[in-house]
């Protein structure tokens, strides 16, 4: 008998797996391997840091038509960000150091906010909701007020009146300057640490719950509402008619001042694994572009008109820093900024281009001041308040107590911001102290 059965003569014989065909072997490794490598670049794609936007030299750039007349008397610093644009930008140049210290104010509670001035006084809110006036010149207490239990904003001044929004209560609150008497209060449908913005008859702020408002600055009601993509954090910019707002849905909007439409929508480049960017920072708005930080790390120019991206710049960290924007005699438009990462930057308005970056040794959270030739900046670690020459980044000032905000000016002295304090710092001429000591030593 044979060794192996004999198969049936209409039995079809078995055909070869197609992976013992070298050829189709081949072709099905090859198709894989184009597959892993779509994979690999979908998920690169999602994992990746979107790189910077570099088109400053193509969007269109407004160059400043002169250089800002320099401040020689006392101005008022009536709202969070100097004036309406927030440029922080007060052209003082004779106010510099070295600094002799007038008087200190000690609060307990944080004050996270810079105050402003105006006539001779100042206005500012701690964070346990209590506002406060002082005597400019003195720092004596003119009245307290008690209106809230939470606070994260500067007030605004217009016409003998503050305007405050609360973030415990949600409310807008309406108080009198001279004597701190409230006017009226309205209930809003959620908290808000965006600093109010008053332009003729309106207030305009921003709220946790998405929308940016514009209320009658008669009672407070509301006449219109602008539904963004996020949470508003950001106090609004305004010029010629537009406010300008990032979110916490990582848009930044131009919206209608009149009627509260949007103009035009840009969105945030965002982090890796397709994360979106976040804007806490304030824009300003100088050289027909809008300026601000975002939490994914960069800073941000978009075009006025219509939103169009010229430039971002990486950090190391989160910008929540507002910027200040300056451009002076003897440097370009720039952009002055700090990030998390513990740098402050000065970059080109135009290009994005770093012009100087100087290491503060702790993180910068706060916004940023430019009073005449000198930039201000507090680092939260460390509580230290420096001032650096525009030019070149240069230190020109170093005091001992910061957090958040530096100082505010009122074009004869500057106001310190410290963690829970407030000072009041004079120029001091030492050459002119020596001889007026000199004088009055002979004249013994």
């Amino acid at each position: 008998m044979p060794d192996k059965p004999t198969p049936a003569p209409d039995e079809p014989a078995k055909k070869p797996r197609w992976w013992h065909n070298r050829r189709k072997l081949i072709a099905a490794i090859a198709g894989f391997a184009l597959l892993l490598c779509a994979i690999a670049a979908v998920g690169y794609t999602v994992v990746k840091r979107p790189p910077d936007v570099n088109k400053g030299d193509v969007v269109p750039f407004e160059k400043p038509a002169e250089k800002p007349k320099p401040v020689i008397k006392t101005t008022n610093w009536p709202m969070y960000g100097y004036d309406r644009a927030h440029t922080r930008h007060l052209p003082a140049d004779k106010v510099k150091p070295p600094y002799k210290e007038l008087w200190k104010y000690n609060d307990e509670p944080l004050l996270e906010f810079p105050p402003i001035f105006v006539d001779g006084r100042l206005f500012f809110i701690d964070n346990d909701g209590f506002t406060f006036s002082l005597d400019a010149d003195t720092g004596k207490t003119i009245w307290t007020r008690r209106i809230a239990q939470l606070n994260a904003s500067s007030p605004t001044y217009s016409r003998g009146r503050l305007y405050i929004a609360n973030l415990t209560p949600g409310q807008l609150v309406c108080l009198d300057a001279k004597t701190g008497k409230t006017i009226w209060k309205r209930s809003l449908p959620g908290r808000t640490e965006s600093s109010p913005l008053v332009v003729g008859g309106r207030i305009y702020f921003g709220n946790e719950d998405g929308g940016l408002y514009a209320a009658s600055i008669k009672d407070g009601h509301t006449i219109w509402r602008a539904g963004l993509a996020g949470p508003v954090k950001a106090s609004p910019a305004f010029d010629k008619g537009t406010l300008f707002v990032g979110d916490y849905g990582g848009e930044m909007s131009a919206v209608n001042a009149r009627d509260g439409s949007i103009k035009w929508q840009a969105g945030s480049q965002g982090l890796s694994f397709s994360r979106t960017g976040e804007f806490y920072s304030t824009p300003a708005v100088a050289f027909g572009r809008v300026y601000s930080g975002n939490n994914d790390g960069r800073v941000y120019s978009f075009d006025e008109g219509n939103g169009e991206l010229a430039w971002t710049h990486s950090t190391g960290g989160y910008v929540y820093s507002s910027p200040a924007v300056a451009a002076t005699k003897g440097t370009p438009p720039t952009v002055y900024i700090g990030s998390f990462d513990g740098n402050a930057y000065a970059l080109d308005a135009k290009t994005g281009e770093t012009r100087w970056q100087r290491e503060m040794g702790g993180s910068v959270i706060g916004s940023l001041s430019v009073i005449g030739k000198i930039v201000y900046i507090a680092t939260f670690e460390g509580t230290t308040t420096y001032g650096f020459r525009i030019k070149d980044g240069s230190t020109a000032f170093t005091y001992h107590t910061g957090a958040y905000s530096p100082v505010i000016s009122d074009g004869r002295r500057i106001y310190l911001i410290g963690y829970s304090s407030l000072r009041a710092l004079q120029p001091y001429n030492k050459k002119k102290a020596r001889r007026r000591a000199g004088a009055e030593a002979r004249a013994k």
